[in-house]
C-alpha cells in the first residue's frame, strides 16, 4: 500500500526540481488559448532524468494495479502519454498501444496503432489533465474499438473542476500522482514561491478562464 500524499509531494518535488513545471504567479505564462496562467508544465522533460523517470513509472504502474486491479493493455495518449505509457507497459508486463490525435489520411486510416484485441481491459496514461478533452477523446476512441476503459492515470492535473465535470459525464475515472494543490504547498514550504502568493495561486485554479483578466500582466511562452 502506499503514501498517496508523500507520492503527490514527491512528484511535486521532482517537478519543480528538473523545471519540468515553473511557477510565476507574478509574471504569468500565456496559454494557446489565450488563459493567463502562474504555472507552466512540460512532463516530457522527465524522459531526460533516469531517476525522475523511473519513480514516476513505478508508481504509476503501483497506482494502477492498486485502483484499477488487472489489466490487459496500456495504452498512451499522444503525444505525451506515448511513452509514459510504454515505460508503463513494460513495468508492467503488458502489451501498449496508443491514440493518435487524429486517424491517419493513408494507409489503413488507423486510430489506434498497436494490436486492438475487442474485449480487452485497458488503462489509458496521460501525462497532464487539464481539463480532460484531448484524453477523454481517446477513451472514447478505444470504447469504440471495442475495449472495456477500467480508467485513466496520469502524472499532473491542475485540479480544474471541468476535469472532474468532464470525467464523470464520460464514466471514466482517473488518477494522478500529483496535483496542483500538493505543488504549491510544497512550493511555498520550500520558500520555492511567497507564502503571501497562495491566495493568488490558490484563485487561479477556481477560475482559470478569467484569472489575471483586468490586471497589468506580464507573459511567457
Amino acid at each position: 500500500m502506499y503514501n498517496k500524499s508523500d507520492i503527490e509531494l514527491k512528484v511535486a518535488e521532482f517537478l519543480l526540481q528538473i523545471k519540468a513545471i515553473k511557477l510565476q504567479p507574478n509574471n504569468p505564462f500565456t496559454w494557446a488559448s489565450g488563459w493567463k496562467s502562474p504555472i507552466y508544465c512540460d512532463n516530457r522533460i522527465t524522459l531526460s532524468h533516469p531517476q525522475v523517470r523511473t519513480y514516476i513509472r513505478q508508481k504509476l504502474a503501483q497506482a494502477i494495479q492498486e485502483e484499477f486491479g488487472s489489466v490487459d493493455v496500456i495504452a498512451g495518449v499522444a503525444t505525451a502519454g506515448i511513452p509514459q505509457g510504454v515505460l508503463v507497459a513494460q513495468e508492467l508486463g503488458l502489451p501498449f498501444i496508443y491514440v493518435r490525435a487524429k486517424a491517419k489520411e493513408h494507409g489503413t486510416g488507423s486510430l489506434i496503432e498497436g494490436e486492438v484485441v475487442e474485449g480487452q481491459r485497458v488503462v489509458v496514461i496521460e501525462d497532464l489533465i487539464s481539463t480532460g478533452k484531448s484524453s477523454l477523446q481517446a477513451v472514447e476512441a478505444l470504447r469504440a474499438a471495442g475495449l472495456s476503459v477500467a480508467g485513466l492515470a496520469a502524472i499532473f492535473t491542475y485540479g480544474f473542476e471541468k476535469a472532474d465535470e468532464n470525467f464523470a459525464a464520460a464514466k471514466c475515472r482517473y488518477l494522478t500522482l500529483s496535483n496542483y494543490g500538493a505543488l504549491i504547498d510544497y512550493a511555498a514550504e520550500h520558500s520555492i514561491i511567497a507564502k503571501s502568493d497562495m491566495e493568488l495561486l490558490s484563485k487561479w485554479r477556481l477560475n482559470p478562464s478569467e484569472w489575471g483578466q483586468g490586471q497589468v500582466l506580464s507573459s511567457e511562452s
